[in-house]
């Protein structure tokens, strides 16, 4: 089976989870020997893992016709895509582009992050998916996330192939429900157009249904799981002082993910207990106001901002800490939990979020609790049996959430689309 899929993000240049999931993702699916996945992304680097897909860089696709010799192209994009590709999508380009700003290749510019100019960013990719969608082969197209999604009904238009969306997450989420309309009117639309709507929890799910108008009969929940860890993160070793405990918050540090209850929850641990510190590692628009809530709650000696984190620097972070917390209003699934009790960390969770409903080996609270919140900090901190417990059973429940389970589940759901759609 042939599969198109669009992305925003691949490892290891990543800006957040979406990256981390359409890694495992891909490489989940790519267990099954028939699989053959085209990924496309904007701008690729050159270092990302092609070994088990084909990575196809917007940044490298023409639209505008240009005579250009075989030996320069290879020096632009020989580092991440065969060369020969570029002229076989040179002869689908499809319409007269010359009047949009171009390079000397003909192609398309693409920061490969989250720019000022996203919503230009985002239609010219779905420009562009119009070249490769006209000279690729393929059985099915796979659109992650809102930003990919009119690429995806630009695919499905052109090749009359079935269109499965990815929802990592939608507006409601990102918004604590005051939506942006543009931003929601993209994924209704994406939606409406879709064959097969794959949401990344329940949670997720019911909003897909309820706030999008979507038939139930088309959206189906794939939770996410978590990569095996490398050698080289197994080989990192702790630094740990054995007279403190470390708290540890990972994520974007913005209203979703909820982190002044995060704060609160520290003030409340730290008047009952002074041996404990607490990392907030990330950043995000609410940094400021949350180094400044430290310090009116009279904690900010014992609360630290060590900036975003990538990498092997997570798990430094993760393997030095002694609780992980995820106080997220609305998290449609969640990784870095997983992530946190791989590392053999005992987490705490919201209610609210995707992951908490398939994780059992972890204490859960609701996002504004935080009483409970820090009365759970407490007793992991304070009780070695509770520690121990969290610890060692959150290990062995994640290391059984692999994607290579997620990966047959999506052929599943790619075969029952493609026979829905007449296809198979």
């Amino acid at each position: 089976m042939k599969v198109l899929m669009f992305g925003w993000e691949f490892p290891p240049h990543i800006l957040g989870g979406l990256g981390t999931a359409s890694y495992g993702l891909t490489k989940g699916l790519a267990q099954q020997e028939d699989m053959q996945i085209t990924f496309c992304i904007p701008k690729p680097w050159g270092d990302e893992d092609q070994s088990f897909l084909k990575i196809i860089g917007m940044n490298s696709v023409p639209i505008v016709w240009r005579d250009v010799q075989w030996d320069y192209v290879k020096s632009r994009v020989g580092n991440y895509m065969d060369p020969q590709l570029y002229y076989d999508l040179r002869d689908h380009i499809y319409a007269d582009f010359n009047y949009m700003h171009t390079n000397d290749l003909g192609c398309l510019e693409f920061s490969g992050r989250y720019p000022d100019n996203l919503h230009e960013e985002i239609n010219n990719y779905s420009i562009v998916a119009g070249v490769v969608a006209r000279q690729q082969e393929f059985d099915i197209i796979h659109s992650h996330d809102w930003l990919t999604y009119p690429a995806g009904i630009h695919a499905k238009q052109v090749s009359g192939k079935p269109l499965v969306i990815h929802v990592h997450a939608t507006d409601f989420d990102r918004s604590r429900g005051n939506v942006n309309p543009t931003v929601y009117s993209i994924e209704k639309n994406g939606m409406d157009h879709a064959d097969c709507i794959m949401c990344v929890s329940e949670l997720t799910r019911q909003t897909v249904i309820h706030k999008y108008y979507q038939d139930p009969r088309k959206v189906f929940t794939v939770h996410n799981a978590v990569s095996p860890l490398s050698k080289e993160i197994q080989d990192i070793v702790p630094r740990k002082n054995p007279k403190e405990k470390i708290v540890t918050f990972l994520g974007r540090i913005t209203m979703q993910k909820g982190p002044e209850y995060f704060v609160e929850a520290a003030a409340m641990v730290l008047r009952r207990a002074r041996h404990v510190r607490f990392v907030m590692a990330g950043s995000g628009d609410m940094m400021n106001a949350m180094i400044r809530l430290a310090a009116e709650r009279g904690i900010a000696d014992r609360f630290h901002f060590p900036g975003f984190m990538r990498g092997k620097q997570v798990y430094e972070v993760l393997k030095a800490s002694d609780v992980y917390i995820m106080p997220s209003v609305s998290e449609p699934f969640g990784i870095s939990p997983l992530e946190a009790m791989q590392c053999s960390v005992p987490t705490i969770i919201s209610k609210q979020s995707g992951c908490a409903e398939i994780l059992s080996k972890c204490i859960k609270t609701d996002y504004w609790d935080i009483h409970a919140m820090a009365d759970a900090i407490h007793a992991i901190c304070t009780y070695p049996a509770l520690y121990e417990y969290l610890r060692d059973e959150g290990k062995k429940e994640v290391d059984g959430i692999v994607w290579e389970k997620v990966g047959v589940k999506i052929r599943g759901l790619y075969e029952q689309t493609l026979k829905n759609c007449g296809k198979l």
